[in-house]
């Protein structure tokens, strides 16, 4: 039997890359799950070695997630942080001011949240609520507005110079993938909490939150920390984007630690356990 060409990497890639359907959305190829699966999989174990990285150098580290309402910004959170050390990454979404913080500093309450040496903090939403639904929905002043888009570069580069990795991702997404999405939050009863008044309001606003987004972006995209624009109408290629994306921004080494020999199990010498039907089991309904 005579044996064909060898097919390349590029062909090899292309097999599985996609379902051989293209995505009326977005007009590429769809990608083949088991190829989404498998690339999310090799992303997450260098998420593990960047981890390690993170802790064993000191390094501080700060990511921002900002778009639109249903852009897929915590999908993306969720496949990052999902095996990684909750120690060393953590997640910041921050719920409404209180009275009390409403009279702080506006960058007062997120600063407590910014990471020590050893950790990376990813910011669901950030500083930046001002400068869109506050501005957008008249939750802040004109005046506060302003003062918000001449004090954020700065307060961003300072917290460059005192040694923390600035990392800001805006998530974009067209208006019909929106309501594509927002509908089905509607009629899915796992997605109803997803789904707030806020979001119901943005949608009659579409207009203003984009005026206010190119004002955001002509203040506050600085050399020191520039804004990353994800193209979200396809969720599955924005993760894996962002994730090989955020992992390009370091220069890691896998520092991954020898595997463990376990030691053996102590003997029960001497050592009665107590009965079964002492003890109060969860009823096993499956």
């Amino acid at each position: 039997m005579t044996k064909g060409k060898p097919k390349s990497s590029k062909e090899k890639k292309a097999d599985v890359n996609d379902t051989g359907m293209v995505d009326k959305k977005t007009g590429k190829q769809e990608l083949d799950k088991k190829y989404y699966e498998a690339e999310l999989f090799k992303l997450q174990i260098e998420l593990v070695k960047l981890q390690e990285w993170i802790r064993e150098k000191g390094l501080k580290v700060v990511v921002i997630f900002e778009g639109r309402d249903a852009a897929g910004k915590g999908g993306t959170i969720k496949r990052i942080t999902e095996c990684l050390n909750p120690r060393i990454c953590r997640v910041a979404a921050l719920p409404a001011p209180t009275e009390r913080e409403k009279t702080q500093w506006y960058f007062q309450r997120y600063v407590s949240h910014l990471p020590a040496a050893g950790e990376m903090v990813l910011f669901d939403r950030s500083w930046y609520n001002r400068a869109g639904v506050e501005k957008v929905m008249g939750f802040c002043t004109e005046e506060e507005h302003r003062e918000f888009l001449r004090s954020c570069p700065e307060f961003e580069r300072m917290l460059v110079r005192a040694g923390i990795t600035l990392i800001k991702y805006w998530f974009s997404v067209s208006d019909e993938e929106q309501e594509r999405r927002f509908q089905a939050r509607i009629h899915d009863p796992i997605k109803h909490w997803k789904l707030s008044p806020m979001d119901v309001e943005s949608r009659s606003r579409w207009v203003e939150y984009s005026k206010a987004k190119d004002e955001m972006f002509a203040h506050t995209d600085i050399k020191q920390a520039p804004w990353y624009v994800v193209e979200a109408d396809d969720k599955k290629r924005a993760r894996l984007n962002v994730i090989s994306h955020l992992l390009g921004m370091f220069k890691y080494e896998d520092l991954s630690p020898e595997p463990m020999k376990l030691p053996p199990r102590q003997e029960q010498v001497g050592y009665v356990r107590p009965p079964l039907t002492d003890q109060t089991f969860v009823p096993e309904v499956y």
